[in-house]
């Protein structure tokens, strides 16, 4: 490269100015220097074993836990909830264990039984100590859950009463119906109008 520099400076003026684009473009070739890439991602720095100890850490999920147990209870028998409802009666009173004893009581359906599920569930849903925030929730859904069972459980009882109340009616007027056809039946049959002239002009 260098001797074609030399050779373009010795050229005549003319000349010269023809290799003019020539000697730019060596100069700029001479002048270029490609930069190394960086590399694709920095190493991450390693984190201390103390780093670690600091990081949170999720709660563990005591919903999933409850909501099986939910459904194990729908396939029990009256005979085993009752049964399931009295070994749980002698354990250490926890919010957990009041959704599960309220959880029994609205499917045992005794008399009360869903007003004192409705009263653990509400009770477990007001509560301050902290094993019982993660279960709020599921303690207000029970709950709502509880409410609307007792009302169709109050309307269902109202409408047996007027089932029942219609039916007695409905015997009372069948009683009333066959008493009339009864004294009409014990009345005495009139003689017919022709059959009393009839009688006279033959005597």
């Amino acid at each position: 490269m260098t001797t074609k520099l030399r050779t373009i400076a010795h050229a005549p003026s003319g000349r010269w100015l023809g290799l003019l684009p020539l000697c730019l473009s060596l100069l700029s070739a001479c002048a270029y220097h490609p930069r190394p890439q960086p590399s694709a991602m920095p190493a991450l720095p390693a984190v201390a074993p103390q780093a670690q100890a600091m990081l949170p850490v999720a709660p563990p999920d005591e919903v999933a836990p409850l909501l099986a147990y939910h459904q194990s209870l729908r396939r029990m028998t009256q005979g085993e909830l009752l049964k399931e409802l009295s070994g749980i009666s002698l354990q250490q009173k926890t919010p957990k264990l009041a959704l599960q004893t309220g959880m029994i009581l609205m499917l045992t359906r005794g008399g009360g039984d869903l007003a004192r599920a409705q009263s653990l569930f509400d009770s477990v849903a007001g509560a301050g100590e902290a094993e019982a925030l993660t279960l709020k929730p599921l303690a207000q859904l029970m709950s709502s859950h509880c409410a609307e069972a007792r009302r169709l459980s109050e309307q269902n009882e109202k409408l047996q009463v007027q089932l029942k109340d219609n039916q007695r009616k409905t015997e009372q007027l069948n009683d009333t119906l066959e008493a009339l056809k009864a004294i009409e039946r014990g009345l005495p049959v009139r003689p017919s109008a022709g059959t009393s002239s009839g009688g006279g002009s033959k005597g």
